[in-house]
């Protein structure tokens, strides 16, 4: 099946990776998503990914911890699970490279939006760490950023829910899933889909979002191909 999405930006959530042990890596859940990654590599997708930190650390519930420093601690968190997905592709021998917004040479290259590019043409899968590498911006945020930096076709949010909700459906039996959804009515609804901020950055760019769920990793691949799988959130005047 032809992909209907040739560059796009995965993102993974922290909790994600930690399944049902909710802190830390599982690494056969990890090993699951890289599988679905692969498969969408093999058909010639290109794969940029923004992982999040929450399984090991996450600086807004740091407490009375200087804010700056907490998010610089769930930095360092993001750049873990990047190892641990780098690894668990390259087991499946998968091409991949990590790069930091924040200096560390000795482990992942640092960003370079030129480089990125040109790894992700080269058919090599990039994991981007540290989200923004600033203080006060979440990973959604980053995955924004980096969307547009790579010129995504779209942005990938992999969640623990099959879509958009009106309500939260984990609370409400009564909640309603959303087919399609505007970056404003997300954004006057605060419907949830991401901090502010990312949801403006996307509208202002006109990246969509495709939010489904990870509880099957395949439905990476099923995104790609354009199957009708979770909520897209884009402009109402989008080609998407």
């Amino acid at each position: 099946m032809p992909l209907k999405y040739k560059r796009v930006l995965l993102k993974l959530s922290g909790e994600a990776l930690a399944g049902e042990k909710k802190f830390g890596i599982d690494y056969s859940v990890v090993r699951g998503i890289c599988e679905s990654i692969k498969k969408c590599a093999a058909l010639g997708a290109e794969i940029g990914i923004v992982v999040g930190g929450g399984n090991f650390f996450r600086g807004r519930d740091a407490g009375s911890m200087d804010r700056t420093r907490a998010d610089h601690m769930g930095m360092l968190a993001t750049v873990m699970n990047s190892l641990a997905l780098a690894d668990a592709l390259e087991a499946l021998e998968v091409s991949v490279r990590v790069q930091t917004a924040i200096t560390m040479q000795q482990i992942a290259e640092p960003y370079i939006r030129g480089r990125a590019v040109r790894h992700l043409e080269k058919g090599r899968v990039v994991i981007f760490g540290c989200g923004t590498g600033n203080p006060y911006f979440s990973t959604d945020t980053a995955s924004s950023l980096r969307a547009a930096e790579i010129d995504a076709d779209i942005i990938l949010k992999a969640t623990m829910v099959d879509g958009v909700y009106d309500r939260d459906p984990n609370k409400f039996d009564t909640a309603v899933r959303y087919d399609n959804v505007s970056f404003q009515e997300v954004l006057e609804k605060g419907l949830g889909v991401m901090d502010s901020t990312a949801a403006a950055m996307c509208r202002d760019n006109r990246i969509p979002v495709l939010v489904f769920s990870l509880a099957d990793p395949d439905n990476i691949l099923a995104a790609i191909e354009g199957k009708n799988i979770g909520t897209i959130v884009k402009e109402d005047d989008s080609d998407e």
